[in-house]
């Protein structure tokens, strides 16, 4: 490990389809964000004219996700690749923060931020109403639902409870293989 490699943080779709070679990945706390379905995606799970929802991390609280450690001379590439992937529309801002590691070290990520001014943010929504917009919204990278249900599964798989995600997602239509495929990033 060099002093130039690079950590990235993810919540959502990252956590098992990160899209990028890495050298080292374990499971990672970060203090004072959390993960919400929260954003209005306007290109890979859904339309300007009908919006889907994909996960963001907003402000307050805490995440367990993954963090992922690329070495130096990817770096580049792979900040290249995250900027394309998660800020097509720029609903993120992207930020480097301090997040806790599995086996107690604390390293900088690179996390992508719901931007709370953007016109994509959705803000806290009632669990009948996120499940409403997920059921009927698809976009370039496929059914809202397949990836709301697939981010549930990997969480579930990583020991992680979220009571809002379980009521939303035993709201939606099931998916055949939802949560056993790679799906597409989210944004």
């Amino acid at each position: 490990m060099t002093a130039d490699d690079l950590w990235v943080f993810g919540y959502g779709s990252l956590i098992w389809r990160p899209g990028f070679d890495f050298s080292e990945s374990l499971k990672g706390r970060l203090s004072g964000f959390h993960r919400a379905l929260c954003v209005r995606s306007f290109v890979h799970r859904g339309t300007p004219e009908r919006p889907g929802l994909v996960f963001g991390l907003d402000r307050g609280g805490a995440c367990v996700g993954m963090a992922f450690r690329v070495e130096a001379r990817h770096r580049e590439p792979v900040l290249a690749y995250l900027r394309e992937r998660e800020l097509p529309t720029n609903v993120y801002k992207e930020r480097v923060l301090s997040v806790l590691l599995a086996d107690g070290r604390r390293v900088h990520a690179v996390a992508f931020v719901v931007d709370r001014g953007h016109a994509q943010y959705a803000g806290k929504l009632a669990a009948d109403e996120a499940a409403t917009v997920v059921a009927r919204s698809h976009g370039r990278s496929g059914p809202n639902v397949e990836y709301v249900v697939s981010v549930h599964a990997e969480l579930k798989a990583m020991g992680l409870a979220d009571r809002w995600l379980d009521d939303v997602v035993s709201r939606l239509p099931h998916v055949p293989g939802a949560g056993a495929a790679s799906p597409p990033p989210p944004a």
